[in-house]
C-alpha cells in the first residue's frame, strides 16, 4: 500500500460514526439547555498565543505542540487545546462588551505530539465550554455540573469528579516554597521530568503519574489558601452538593496547564488503560488579560471524545441510535422502471425520507441483499408492468408484509 495514516491519527469509518454523532449531538443538546452558544475557531493560531496562554513550562508547550513556519515566516501552531483560541476570539471580537455573561462551547480536533495510549491520539477531539465575565463560584459549579450531566446522559457509569483549589498566583508562590522544602530531599528519587519541574514549576510535580509514591505526606495547597480562595472553594463545594453532584477533594490535582486559578477539577473513569482522566478544567481569572484583553474572569472544561467513546464501548452502553438505516431502498426491474426509479428516489428524498437505489444493474436478489446491508425499513419494488399501472410494491423488511400502492402515494405510505 502506497500511503497509510500517520501514527497517532485515525480514520473514522462509517461503521463507527454512530457513536461520534451520538456524543456530539448529546453535547450540543446539553449546551442548549445550559444556555451555552457554539463558537468555531481556527485549527491553527500564532504560536505565541499558546506559549503565553497555556504556559511555557508546560509539557504541552515544551514537548507536544505541532509548530511550523508558514510562507509568511510566521510561527504557527496547530491548536493543542481549545481555551486559548476561544479566549483570543473573545478578546479580538470584543465579546466582553456584551451585557450578559459570555457562555461558549466548541467541538473539534486538537493536536499534540505525545506517546500513543488507549484513547489518546495525536489528533484528538474535544468538547469544551468556556464561561467568561463572572467570579461567582456558582459558575464553577455549573461548568462541573455540565460535564457531569454529559457523562451521565450519554449513559456512562462510574464517572467520578475530583476537585481542588490551586489558589491565586500569590497563594501558589507561598506554597511553592513549602513544597520545594518537602521535595528537595527526594530530588534524586524522582523521575527526570519531576526534577526538571522542581526548578521551573514545582506544582506540576504533583501531577506526575510515575512518582506518586514519593509524595505521601506532601504539604497540601489547601492549607495555604487565603481567606478569599478558601471561601470560593467552600462555596463551589456547597453548590455541587446542592445539585447532588458527587465529588471528592484531591489536594494533589493541579492540571497540566498554567492558566488555572482557584477551582481545578477532573472527571475520572476506569476502563481505558492506565490513564483514567477523561476530562477536566478549571477557573482562569488572569488568562483574558494575559492574552491582551480586559481583566475578565473565566472558567471552562475540555472533555476527550475518544476516551468517552472508548468507555461507551467498554461499558457496552445501549441506546446509541443507528444513523445508517435507510428508510426505503428502491428496486427497479426493467429499462423503463429504472428510469422512473431515479425520479422516485429523488421525490422520496424531497419528502424527507432517506432513500437509495441500485446503480450497477444487478438482478433483484442482489438488490434485495443491498437493502439488507443498508438495514432498509422498506423496499419499493418497481417493474415495467407495475409502472404501466402506476403502482409499486412496498415491502416491510421487518414483518415481510407486502402491498401495492400508487407511485404518487409511496412517500405518504412509508411516513404513515
Amino acid at each position: 500500500m502506497a500511503f497509510q495514516k500517520l501514527p497517532g491519527t485515525q480514520d473514522m469509518l462509517p461503521s463507527s460514526i454512530d457513536s461520534w454523532q451520538f456524543v456530539e449531538q448529546k453535547a450540543r443538546e446539553i449546551c442548549r439547555r445550559f444556555n451555552f452558544r457554539e463558537i468555531r475557531t481556527p485549527i491553527f493560531e500564532a504560536t505565541e498565543l499558546f506559549q503565553r496562554g497555556v504556559g511555557e513550562t508546560t509539557d504541552v508547550v515544551e514537548k507536544e505542540m505541532y509548530t511550523f513556519t508558514d510562507r509568511g515566516n510566521r510561527s504557527v501552531t496547530l491548536r493543542p487545546e481549545g481555551t486559548a483560541g476561544v479566549v483570543r476570539a473573545f478578546v479580538e471580537n470584543k465579546l466582553f462588551g456584551e451585557p450578559d455573561l459570555t457562555k461558549l462551547y466548541y467541538i473539534g480536533p486538537m493536536f499534540r505530539y505525545e506517546r500513543q495510549q488507549a484513547g489518546r491520539y495525536r489528533q484528538f477531539h474535544q468538547f469544551g465550554v468556556e464561561a467568561m465575565g463572572s467570579v461567582n463560584p456558582a459558575l464553577d459549579a455549573e461548568v462541573i455540573a455540565l460535564g457531569y450531566t454529559f457523562y451521565t446522559e450519554v449513559g456512562l457509569k462510574g464517572v467520578r469528579v475530583e476537585i481542588n483549589s490551586v489558589g491565586t498566583p500569590a497563594v501558589r508562590s507561598a506554597f511553592r516554597e513549602r513544597l520545594l522544602a518537602f521535595l528537595e530531599p527526594k530530588r534524586e528519587l524522582l523521575c527526570k521530568d519531576c526534577q526538571s519541574r522542581m526548578d521551573r514549576n514545582p506544582l506540576r510535580v504533583l501531577d506526575c503519574k510515575v512518582d506518586q509514591k514519593h509524595f505521601e505526606g506532601a504539604p497540601s495547597i489547601l492549607d495555604s489558601l487565603d481567606e478569599e480562595c478558601s471561601t470560593h472553594f467552600e462555596k463551589v463545594k456547597a453548590y455541587l452538593t446542592a445539585m447532588n453532584i458527587p465529588f471528592d477533594v484531591n489536594s494533589k490535582l493541579v492540571r497540566g496547564l498554567d492558566y488555572y486559578t482557584h477551582t481545578a477539577f477532573e472527571f475520572k473513569a476506569e476502563g481505558i488503560g492506565a490513564i483514567d482522566t477523561v476530562g477536566g478544567g478549571g477557573r482562569y481569572n488572569g488568562l483574558v488579560a494575559d492574552i491582551g484583553g480586559p481583566d475578565q474572569p473565566g472558567v471552562g472544561l475540555g472533555l476527550g471524545l475518544e476516551r468517552t467513546i472508548l468507555l461507551l464501548e467498554h461499558q457496552k452502553v445501549e441506546g446509541i441510535k443507528e444513523t445508517s438505516q435507510v428508510d426505503v431502498y428502491v428496486i427497479s426491474l426493467g429499462e423503463a422502471a429504472e428510469r422512473e426509479a431515479t425520479k422516485i428516489v429523488h421525490d422520496l428524498r424531497a419528502a424527507g425520507l432517506r432513500a437509495d437505489r441500485d446503480y450497477t444493474d444487478r438482478k433483484m436478489k442482489a438488490q434485495m441483499k443491498s437493502a439488507d446491508r443498508f438495514k432498509a425499513r422498506y423496499t419499493a419494488i418497481l417493474g415495467d408492468d407495475e409502472l404501466a399501472r402506476g403502482e409499486i410494491a412496498l415491502k416491510n423488511m421487518e414483518s415481510g408484509e407486502q402491498r401495492t400502492v400508487a407511485i404518487g402515494e409511496l412517500a405518504a405510505a412509508i411516513q404513515a
